[in-house]
């Protein structure tokens, strides 16, 4: 989808190497990279997390069995380095991850097309229309200091320092593009109907810590800012917006 773009966070001895800044740039957006492909859990595509999604099979493409893909990695440079991928079916499917080798791919404006080995006629190709295309996750790209994988942070629960810790919910998923910074989702329990989702911007000024290991993503939000950024109930939309 994207190139990356990864902001600098200089303690490299807290967790993830992301905290709150307390510099005029406290304010600047995070990196929440999409994996070396795209998260799984980000996708809720319910792939096991030993894959991670790098595109995702969309049409046929001439004759010959090439397949048009959408891009759901930051790296799409790394095709140039893989000739082993894996094939993820749709849940309609049903049938396992198999793997499968990737005998050439070209850029096609925002996507791109892929030549899989064995996938030679445009039946071949139907029959993936909708496949994900995987790699194994022990092969995602580092990243730099001051950038986190959208499927390390799915998951993962909020918690608000300003509220003494008060629980706020889990990450479900990483909004990205809508905004000029990435937007947790988070998911918000016991909330009232219509609201069981809150926005929260993925940025240096609201973030203290990120512990991985315990799925833990530390905040400070500002007051309101839940209520907010909360998506509008039915009778919100109904009457056009809120008051």
């Amino acid at each position: 989808m994207d190139l990356p773009h990864p902001v600098h966070s200089p303690p490299a001895h807290q967790n993830a190497g992301r905290s709150a800044a307390t510099s005029p740039a406290a304010a600047a957006p995070l990196f929440a990279a999409l994996d070396s492909g795209h998260a799984p859990a980000s996708s809720r595509s319910g792939v096991a997390a030993q894959w991670l999604l790098v595109a995702r099979l969309i049409r046929p493409h001439g004759r010959h069995g090439a397949l048009v893909a959408d891009i759901l990695t930051d790296f799409p440079e790394r095709f140039h380095e893989r000739s082993r991928l894996f094939l993820v079916p749709p849940e309609r499917v049903g049938t396992s991850v198999r793997e499968i080798r990737l005998e050439n791919f070209w850029f096609l404006r925002s996507r791109i097309v892929l030549k899989l080995q064995g996938i030679d006629s445009i039946n071949d190709a139907e029959s993936l229309r909708g496949f994900g295309v995987a790699v194994a996750a022990a092969e995602r790209v580092p990243l730099d200091d001051g950038s986190v994988y959208v499927s390390d942070l799915v998951g993962c629960t909020v918690f608000d320092l300003n509220r003494a810790g008060a629980v706020v919910g889990e990450i479900v998923d990483v909004e990205r593009g809508s905004s000029s910074t990435d937007l947790l989702v988070v998911h918000l329990p016991g909330a009232r109907k219509g609201q069981s989702e809150a926005l929260i911007p993925f940025v240096r000024e609201y973030l203290v810590r990120i512990e991985l290991a315990e799925r833990r993503v530390e905040m400070r939000l500002p007051e309101g800012l839940l209520e907010i950024n909360a998506p509008m109930t039915d009778e919100e939309k109904h009457r056009g917006g809120r008051a």
